[in-house]
Order: C-alpha cells, then sequence, then structure tokens
C-alpha cells in the first residue's frame, strides 16, 4: 500500500491567507457570541420596553442561523466538536466515492471525442513546429541531442545483433533485385536523353585520335606489309595505303561527329537498342549479370569495405558528440533550420500535418480516457484528506466564513419579520 500524497503548505501567500482565515473565523466567532449576549439582554429588558422584544427575536433568530451555518461549513470538512455526528466530515467520509465520481466526471465531460477534437483543431501544430526549428538556438540544441545519442544507438545497434540483422536483410534484399531489367530500363532512358550520343562522339575521337598517333600508323603499316607482295613491298606501298587508310578513316569520324543526323549514328541508334532489347529478355545476359551479382556480393571486400564505413561513421559521430568537431552538429541545425522555414512556408504541409496530429491525439485519448479516470481516481485516494482539507480551508476558508455572516444575518431578519407578525396578530 502505497504512503498517502501529501501537499505542501508554505507556497506563497499560505501564511497571509492562513492568518486572513484566522481572522474571519475570530470575526464570525465574535459575532455570533454577540447575538447571544444581544439575545440574552434584550429578554432581560423586555420588561422595560415591548422594543426589546424586536431585539431579542432578531438576536435569538441570528444566534440560531449561525450556529446552523456554523454547523454546515465545519460539517464539510470534519465532525462538529469531534461528535459522531451522523453525515458529518461529508469529504474526509466520502473520498473513494469523491475520487471515482470525479474520474467519471473528467472521462465524460472533458475527454469525449468531439471536445477533444475541437479543442486540438484549435492549436496550429504545424505552425508551433515551424517556430520552434526555426529558432538557431533550439535547433543547434536539438542537433546537440540528437548526436549525443547516436554514439549510444551505435552501440546498442552492434550489441545487440540488430547489426548482423541489418546486413542480413540488405543482402536478401540485393539479392532478390533483378537487375537486367533495372539495367535495360536505365540503358533505355539513357538512349532515349540521346546521352549514349555523348559517348558515341567520344568514341569516335578517341578512334581518330589512335589512328593518328606514330605508334598506332606503325602497327597498322607492319600489318599491311605482312600481307603485300614482295614487288609491292620494293616500291614502298605499305607506307601509301596506310596513310589513305588512315586519312579516309580520319574523313569518315569527322564527317559523323560533325552530322548530328548521320546514318551510322541511326544504325548506333539501332544496335544499342537492339542490345538493350536483349538485355532486358534474353535469358544468358540474364543469368550472367545475375552471376555477377551473386560474385560481387559475395566478395570479401565488399564486407571490409561495409565495416570499415561503419568503424568510420561510429568515429566520426562519436567526435561530434564529444565535441572534438562541429561539422554534423552545424551541418544538423542548419538542415533543422532550413525544414522549419520550409514549412514556415508551406500552408499545406502545416495543414497535414494539423490534420494527422489532430487524429493520432485524438485516437489517443480516445483509447486512454478510461486510463486518465482510474489514474485521477487512484490520485485522489491516495490523498493525505487531513493536509488536502487544510489546504481547501486556507484557499476557500475565508469566503465560507461569510456564510456564517449570512447566516446570523438572514436568520436575525427572518426572527425579526416573524416576530413582527406575531405582534400584529396579537394586536387585532
Amino acid at each position: 500500500m502505497t504512503a498517502p500524497t501529501t501537499f505542501s503548505l508554505g507556497t506563497p501567500g499560505d501564511a497571509e491567507r492562513a492568518a486572513e482565515l484566522r481572522r474571519v473565523k475570530g470575526l464570525a466567532t465574535l459575532v455570533l457570541a454577540s447575538m447571544l449576549v444581544l439575545f440574552v439582554v434584550a429578554k432581560w429588558l423586555l420588561p422595560v420596553h415591548p422594543a426589546f422584544g424586536f431585539i431579542a427575536a432578531f438576536a435569538e433568530a441570528a444566534t440560531i442561523g449561525g450556529l446552523a451555518d456554523w454547523y454546515a461549513v465545519v460539517a464539510l470538512f470534519k465532525r462538529p466538536l469531534g461528535l459522531p455526528i451522523p453525515h458529518t466530515a461529508i469529504i474526509q467520509s466520502n473520498q473513494a466515492r469523491i475520487a471515482d465520481k470525479l474520474g467519471e466526471f473528467i472521462q465524460v465531460h472533458f475527454l469525449e471525442a468531439a471536445p477533444v477534437e475541437a479543442k486540438l483543431k484549435e492549436i496550429d501544430f504545424g505552425s508551433f513546429v515551424a517556430d520552434w526549428l526555426r529558432d538557431r538556438k533550439r535547433s543547434d540544441d536539438l542537433a546537440r541531442f540528437a548526436l549525443r545519442l547516436l554514439p549510444e544507438a551505435f552501440s546498442a545497434t552492434e550489441s545487440s545483433g540488430l547489426m548482423t540483422f541489418i546486413i542480413r536483410r540488405m543482402s536478401s534484399q540485393l539479392q532478390a533485385i533483378d537487375l537486367a531489367p533495372l539495367a535495360a530500363g536505365t540503358l533505355r532512358g539513357f538512349v532515349a536523353e540521346g546521352r549514349h550520343q555523348i559517348l558515341f562522339d567520344d568514341l569516335l575521337r578517341v578512334m581518330h585520335d589512335t589512328l593518328n598517333q606514330t605508334e598506332t600508323m606503325a602497327i597498322i603499316r607492319e600489318k599491311v606489309r605482312a600481307e603485300l607482295p614482295t614487288l609491292l613491298r620494293l616500291y614502298r606501298a605499305d607506307k601509301f595505303l596506310v596513310n589513305k587508310i588512315v586519312a579516309s578513316a580520319t574523313s569518315f569520324f569527322n564527317e559523323v561527329r560533325s552530322d548530328p543526323k548521320h546514318p551510322f549514328r541511326g544504325e548506333f541508334d539501332r544496335m544499342v537498342l537492339s542490345f538493350v532489347d536483349r538485355l532486358g529478355t534474353d535469358r544468358a545476359y540474364v543469368d550472367r549479370i545475375d552471376g555477377l551479382k551473386r560474385d560481387l556480393l559475395a566478395r570479401p571486400e565488399l564486407a571490409d569495405l561495409a565495416r570499415t564505413v561503419w568503424a568510420n561513421a561510429r568515429s566520426f559521430i562519436e567526435r561530434s558528440a564529444s565535441g572534438e568537431t562541429q561539422v554534423l552538429q552545424h551541418h544538423l541545425a542548419g538542415m533543422f533550420v532550413a525544414a522549419g522555414e520550409a514549412l514556415a512556408g508551406d500552408v499545406e504541409l502545416r495543414g497535414e500535418i494539423n490534420k494527422g496530429l489532430v487524429a493520432v491525439l485524438r485516437s489517443f485519448v480516445a483509447d486512454q480516457k478510461s486510463g486518465v479516470s482510474t489514474f485521477i481516481s487512484d490520485q485522489v485516494k491516495s490523498w493525505d484528506m487531513a493536509q488536502l482539507i487544510s489546504l481547501i480551508e486556507i484557499n476557500i476558508g475565508r469566503d465560507l466564513q461569510y456564510i456564517r455572516f449570512n447566516g446570523s444575518l438572514i436568520g436575525g431578519l427572518a426572527g425579526l419579520a416573524l416576530y413582527s407578525v406575531e405582534f400584529l396578530l396579537r394586536w387585532l
């Protein structure tokens, strides 16, 4: 069983309120005693003059009214004079019932879907988030906080086996990817944008430069010379042929490169598109690409590369978290500020954020409202009622004491009115 919850009675102003309560209590008691003394004196002086009968009637009823309201005020919190009178100390005696009813009241009247949704819709969550992120200091603090968590996240990932799980999942996902259609689609887009012609131009330029190199021409000349008859070799026909071949090839390459609509370019387009079609449909190509993919994923160098990247990333994160380098923190803070600026300027996105948060919070409140009711009920049941009553008396007891003043006044006036009626009836 948990200990009762205690309340602090030393908050600012409690001493002044307690002193004022004591003063008003004393004044109310003095009024009650004065009415009682006035009643006795008026009764004693009644034979002197009939007017004292009116005073006595007022004082008598005022005394009774004051006593009745004193009883009502005291009975609300404790037993009057410590006597075990039924239906007194109402708050203490009904603590459990008050707790349950308060929890039920909050659940039914405050946490219903309609009022909760209406209240949530009044809040502009999107603007709040945008303004919060746009503040550079807050973004810096958020970036610093995120960096402090990252090293622990890295350690938890390694120690929990999550890293191994992630690697296996990534490997299985990569193995499941069919690269042939993906490569074919990429190349088809490459061709559709005409980017393959740039590659073709580069290829023509390389062939042109290579053919005109001295070493290349010497090799070609040796090949031609080996095929010529001996008589033609004597007349150095090989040099003439090589020069003509290179000149013709160079002229052809320049012609193709300068003409975007040259027929040879169309042939190159058809050749590339034919290769793309075969790449996506030919089983031999598909199997070959799949084999290359498996070989690549099985290479130990790839695993070593992944471990190296992971270690470097962890080292960088740890140095950033320790303050050794501020680069990542500045980048994160800049990203947060930029996100806040973008969100502030995007009314539609803020509206979507607000709708989403309203839906989430409304659902959360609907799911948890019975728990809130139970929590409130349990909290009230755990309160130290003696302290709570003292706290209530200090804060509202002064107003309750005025009930005693009103009781004396209203009771006295009622008694005076009744006595006046009685007096008139005796004279009729």
